[in-house]
């Protein structure tokens, strides 16, 4: 298990996390973005070494490239806050209220969940048993908020971006991308859920299996809603069969990854015959990082190559 969980997680390091900050904000964190793979090398490299000093350090260099990244989220939430939340107020009605946006704040969730993964992979890394979970527990912690965190809050951030671009433009039915109705509250939804759902897994860490599994049917049912919008409304403006196909799997495979998460965490709870964390990483987390994750990464790049940004695509970008 541990070679696949450190591909898994290297993977994530080396590509997604610096794909989806292009996605973010190819302006505000293109920085960010060109810099990510010093520091990702490092904590990659860390993965390899036996647990000691030099593995520590390595990943104690990546940990702190991951804080400065959530450093960020603050001064998005008060930029937010000053302006609008897109998919709050599409078409540029003015903000009903102060509060961001859900796209903006499964955004900051996305700028955030690599700092708790590299808080982990440091005790993993010494050996520690970080608030006396087993080091396996944490191993395990590195992927999840590098997939489940980062790239599902971001790829809901994105869907709910569309929704609103969608709503935006639809007094120009001639240009406008038909949605189904339903798709603005359904993506703001999928926004909030993410982001929601990844906090409550997390704190069922600390409090016991049953809230953990309400946390896995939150985040189950906005990733299945994420599924849905990519599916039904993204996937057919493809411009091409390869972007459609991307979409199209990476929508298809949340179907099957996350039931395998609702499994795991009713079994964990009720005691119900469930797969081994061995099997959940060899299906559900391989799943998610390719089926998923770089389908998922690939496929928005490649729909938003050689188009401009839109005031809604900008969410809030940092001043």
């Amino acid at each position: 298990m541990t070679v696949l969980v450190n591909l898994i997680v290297t993977l994530g390091m080396l590509y997604v996390v610096p794909a989806g900050l292009r996605l973010i904000d190819p302006v505000g964190l293109r920085t960010a973005a060109r810099l990510w793979p010093v520091p990702a090398s490092l904590g990659a490299l860390c993965l390899w070494l036996p647990r000691g000093v030099p593995a520590t350090a390595l990943a104690a260099l990546y940990a702190a490239a991951t804080l400065a990244l959530a450093a960020r989220a603050p001064a998005r939430l008060s930029a937010a806050r000053r302006g609008k939340g897109v998919c709050g107020n599409p078409g540029g009605a003015p903000p009903r209220t102060a509060a961001p946006g859900p796209a903006e704040i499964a955004v900051c969730t996305a700028l955030v969940s690599p700092s708790i993964a590299g808080t982990a992979l440091v005790a993993e890394r010494a050996g520690y048993r970080l608030f006396g979970f087993d080091l396996d527990i944490l191993a395990l912690t590195v992927p999840h908020f590098h997939f489940a965190g980062f790239t599902a809050a971001l790829v809901a951030g994105l869907v709910c971006r569309a929704g609103a671009t969608a709503t935006a433009t639809a007094t120009a039915p001639a240009t406008a991308p038909a949605t189904a109705p339903g798709t603005a509250a359904l993506s703001r939804w999928a926004a909030y859920s993410v982001p929601g759902g990844t906090l409550l897994v997390l704190l069922g860490y600390f409090v016991d299996d049953w809230a953990e599994l309400a946390g896995a049917v939150v985040l189950t049912t906005g990733m299945w809603a994420v599924a849905l919008l990519t599916w039904r409304d993204i996937r057919p403006g493809a411009r091409d069969r390869t972007t459609g196909a991307l979409l199209g799997t990476s929508a298809a495979v949340l179907v099957a990854t996350m039931l395998l998460a609702l499994w795991w965490a009713a079994g964990e709870a009720t005691g119900i015959i469930h797969p081994t964390l061995t099997w959940m990483a060899a299906t559900h987390g391989l799943g998610n990082a390719l089926g998923f994750a770089l389908c998922s990464v690939l496929a928005w790049r490649r729909l938003t190559a050689d188009r401009p940004p839109t005031d809604v695509d900008r969410m809030e970008t940092t001043p």
